[in-house]
């Protein structure tokens, strides 16, 4: 066994088991945490197949941005962790008859009668042209309709959540922004100028004027 496939299976290893924990850890954040685990390993594994433009995304999109995302969200909502777990035990032998069926498909799917060393040769790597360079000329000329398809998708999904989170509540109870007024205020008519005479204490009165 080389270097590089020891490498390997530890870092499947670790991804298995911190997948593992993820679904299976009580505390949300701590899940969390777990999944950044899970994609730092196998971004380490995407490194070693020599794509090492989808490991860094991974580590710079989804770890640095989507799961600090996640952590905000999951600290501030009160999540109940009871309440979730109701009905695990009425629904668990339907949730491994599903786990089975799944696992059986990934396996005639990605199985190694399909994916194995025999099936499929080694990637030809140029030395000249860099990996992002060759993932980026197909994904902005090949499958251009298909990336920009992608990114409208993802505006949809941005939009949707935001107007399913969206809770207009009564004007008594919040003040909301009214930007047009706001850009069409004047100053006269929130301040006004009011001049009135000077009124002095009595202790810095003369004797005579005070009653």
């Amino acid at each position: 066994m080389t270097f590089e496939q020891f490498i390997f299976y530890i870092l499947t290893t670790v991804a298995a088991l911190s997948g593992l924990m993820v679904i299976s850890v009580k505390n949300p954040v701590k899940a969390a945490l777990w999944l950044v685990l899970t994609f730092v390993s196998t971004a380490g594994v995407w490194l070693i197949a020599q794509a090492e433009f989808l490991g860094l995304v991974l580590i710079l999109v989804y770890v640095g941005a989507v799961m600090v995302l996640f952590l905000f969200v999951v600290m501030m909502l009160d999540i109940n962790v009871a309440t979730i777990k109701e009905g695990f035990t009425r629904y668990y032998p339907l949730g491994a008859l599903t786990a089975l069926a799944i696992f059986a498909l990934i396996y005639l799917v990605v199985g190694p009668s399909r994916f194995g060393l025999e099936q499929v040769s080694s990637p030809m790597v140029d030395e000249d042209v860099s990996n992002t360079l060759s993932i980026a000329v197909p994904l902005y000329t090949t499958h251009v309709f298909a990336f920009i398809l992608a990114a409208v998708l993802l505006l949809v999904g941005i939009v949707a959540a935001i107007t399913l989170t969206l809770r207009r509540r009564p004007p008594e109870t919040v003040l909301y922004q009214n930007i047009d007024k706001q850009v069409k205020a004047k100053s006269a008519d929130y301040f006004r100028m009011v001049k009135m005479d000077a009124v002095k204490k009595d202790a810095d009165l003369p004797e005579e004027e005070k009653d």
